[in-house]
């Protein structure tokens, strides 16, 4: 099976509109069924090298990463009828075979908000 978490590793000192809790709130209002973690060291977003929001990262069931990309070619609305959906394919692929697709398209969105480095 596959299974999802979405991590939120903004600074939420510095931008209180990306606050764990209005993220929850986002979470719950656009029907997310699976869990909604907190990153507020940053560590998890650093260590994959995440760079924006949303971010997307595939594992294979040994949990070597096996996709970095964008969840589809709509950007922000659901798109047509028959568009790329990239993420799922490459979560398909993987399920399948265990390595992700060589066809990688890089997310686009917000910078994550970085936390000055101490």
């Amino acid at each position: 099976g596959i299974g999802f978490v979405a991590i939120n590793a903004n600074d939420a000192d510095a931008y209180p509109d990306d606050s764990f809790d209005n993220m929850k709130l986002f979470a719950r209002a656009n029907g997310f069924t699976f869990p909604y973690l907190h990153d507020e060291r940053q560590t998890v977003a650093r260590a994959y090298g995440a760079v924006c929001t949303p971010d997307f990262f595939g594992l294979n069931s040994e949990l070597t990463l096996q996709y970095r990309g964008r969840l589809d070619a709509a950007r922000r609305d659901a798109g047509p009828p028959g568009l790329r959906r990239d993420l799922f394919e490459a979560m398909r692929q993987i399920a399948r075979t265990g390595d992700g697709p060589l066809d990688q398209i890089a997310s686009i969105g917000c910078s994550i908000k970085w936390k000055d480095a101490a």
